[in-house]
């Protein structure tokens, strides 16, 4: 009886902690509560990085699907990942200038998508509904993509998980590859729980918006003798090459390719031997293409700068959007990018603490081939309630190799001006940093942080010890053995290098403006003896060749294999940690 005579107040007590509970869950970060993030279940199963893990695809004509990888047009295919079924899964090829890459070098050797609810709605591998296999070309170090990635995901950045996997096809060896969480539906919850914002990855249609990126994009027809970040000319008003020896890389001239709607080329006549071109690609029309050259930087809505309140100016961004978004999404973006370009008090529009332990990475980590680079793409762009942060998407190029020859300059890029961030409001989602000394100087003890805290050196090590065993066994792989050994070596160097630059910068006994560099070099690290391309660069495909499959005839599954007779379709044993 004493029991029951409690009941009624237990029961009201319970209802109030209900309804708190409710209301804190509703209205958690308006209160200052940040959304926990949601365990999936393919972290553990998928990413776990201290082993390889196996991915046999197992398709009745894998010789079609090869032919036709160029479509980039999803096709069924069952998987075993590690001895575990997973049936019916889209799969198709991917990449941008990668992909014709792969062709031109005459191998069959993709990178691939596989979509795990493409034909079944809601199927996933464990919450997983997209998992990128990246071929690892233009990385005889076969870990830029892995470092970064760590690097991000340790510094508290929401960052794509990864590893690195075996994969075979129909029980034979193909080759070793790096597996990359998806940035979707998995990812979004994974990282921000039920309630997830608006996703988008901004790109200029030339060479990379959404499938068949860079069809329209020949790498033969960019000019990488005046447009690379690596040799840094001073800043001028001529659009032609100028004197001296700076840290930024070549802008070409005013307007061109500057508005998302293509307005900004309007009239625009291109000067004779722009950047030292003697003429535009073949069939370039500014008027048509929002965005803009190959090497002209992109467009204004890519660069994320705000340009008027119309929707349709921003094509790079809602024609490339993740998330389905309405027209009020649309209208708070474009409202969040008006204050970020006006400038001043940016906290209520940018994830200030996200933002910057991006930036801190992405700028240790040199990448041309990204937001502050020559080429603006290669990120993506999550906003919720108004507030931005960029999330880290490909990394193959950074460590300065895109196209970039000079090691000294990569290793000391200024971390106040990195790249081609010039502070003038061309990025505006990093020029907020630099435009205020709090934000410089909160900048700052994130990077010291980092340095503290995040052991590049280390991370090379495990994976270099982990994946070695494969290399060397790989039948289909862009580099030999030896130039693996050359390039994590030179990976080694250069983040030794740059820990020291970074870390006198922050000392103030390195300048970390491009002003201070080009007015006094005499403290910045000597690289002259690292060569970055052992590491892989944008111009290399790779090491060895292999023969195009004939059209006739009996041909093998694997006609592209190294020690064919070698093959036993498992892996080979892991070295014992």
């Amino acid at each position: 009886m004493a029991a029951h005579r409690y009941i009624d107040k237990i029961c009201a007590l319970a209802a109030v902690l209900s309804l708190l509970l409710t209301l804190l869950f509703l209205n958690g970060e308006a209160l200052g509560v940040q959304p926990a993030s949601q365990a999936m279940g393919y972290e553990a199963k998928l990413f776990d990085t201290s082993r390889v893990h196996t991915i046999d695809i197992v398709m009745d004509d894998w010789e079609s699907f090869l032919d036709s990888c160029e479509d980039e047009e999803y096709v069924p295919c069952n998987l075993v990942i590690d001895n575990e079924a997973c049936k019916n899964v889209g799969i198709r090829a991917k990449g941008n200038t990668s992909l014709s890459t792969v062709s031109r070098l005459g191998s069959d050797r993709y990178s691939f998508k596989l979509e795990f609810d493409h034909y079944e709605a809601g199927k996933s591998f464990y919450g997983l509904d997209k998992l990128c296999l990246n071929n690892l070309i233009q990385d005889n170090t076969l870990m830029k993509d892995y470092l970064t990635y760590r690097m991000m995901g340790q510094f508290g950045v929401a960052a794509p998980l990864c590893s690195y996997v075996w994969i075979t096809v129909n029980g034979q060896d193909w080759g070793l590859y790096l597996a990359v969480e998806g940035v979707e539906d998995g990812f979004l919850r994974r990282n921000y729980g039920q309630d997830t914002g608006a996703l988008y990855k901004p790109d200029s249609m030339d060479f990379g918006g959404g499938r068949g990126n860079g069809r329209d994009f020949d790498l033969e027809d960019f000019d990488p003798e005046h447009f690379q970040p690596g040799d840094r000319p001073d800043r001028s008003d001529s659009p032609d090459l100028p004197a001296g020896g700076g840290s930024k890389s070549l802008e070409p001239p005013a307007g061109w390719g500057s508005q998302g709607s293509g307005s900004g080329t309007e009239g625009f006549d291109p000067p004779a031997n722009p950047g030292g071109r003697d003429s535009v690609p073949e069939g370039f029309d500014p008027s048509t293409r929002p965005g803009g050259l190959v090497g002209g930087m992109g467009s204004d809505d890519v660069k994320l700068k705000y340009i008027d309140d119309d929707p349709d100016s921003y094509p790079n961004l809602f024609d490339s959007a993740k998330t389905t978004v309405t027209d009020g999404d649309k209208a708070r973006l474009i409202q969040s990018l008006k204050a970020l370009s006006e400038g001043g008090d940016v906290s209520e529009v940018v994830d200030i603490d996200q933002v910057l332990r991006y930036f801190v990475v992405h700028n240790y980590v040199v990448n041309g081939d990204s937001y502050t680079g020559s080429m603006v793409h290669n990120y993506y762009l999550y906003e919720k309630d108004g507030r931005l942060s960029l999330i880290p998407w490909d990394y193959n190029l950074a460590f300065g190799t895109f196209q970039s020859n000079d090691a000294s300059g990569a290793v000391n890029d200024p971390i106040d001006s990195p790249l081609s961030v010039t502070g003038d409001g061309d990025r505006p989602m990093a020029d907020w940093i630099f435009s205020s000394g709090e934000y410089t100087a909160l900048y700052h003890q994130y990077f010291a942080e980092f340095i503290a805290s995040v052991d590049p050196a280390a991370l090379i090590e495990q994976a270099q010890t982990l994946i070695a065993p494969y290399v060397e066994r790989d039948p289909t792989k862009f580099c030999t053995v030896e130039e693996f050994q050359a390039g994590t070596a030179a990976l080694k160097a250069f983040c030794a290098l740059r820990t020291e630059s970074v870390s006198g910068q922050l000392a103030g006994s390195i300048p970390s403006t491009t002003a201070g560099q080009t007015a006094d070099s005499t403290a910045l690290m000597d690289a002259s003896d690292l060569n970055l391309s052992d590491m892989g660069a944008m111009e290399q495909g790779g090491g060895p060749r292999t023969a195009p499959r004939q059209e006739t005839g009996d041909e093998p599954l694997f006609p592209n294999r190294q020690d064919s007779s070698q093959q036993t379709g498992a892996p080979p044993e892991q070295p014992r940690q």
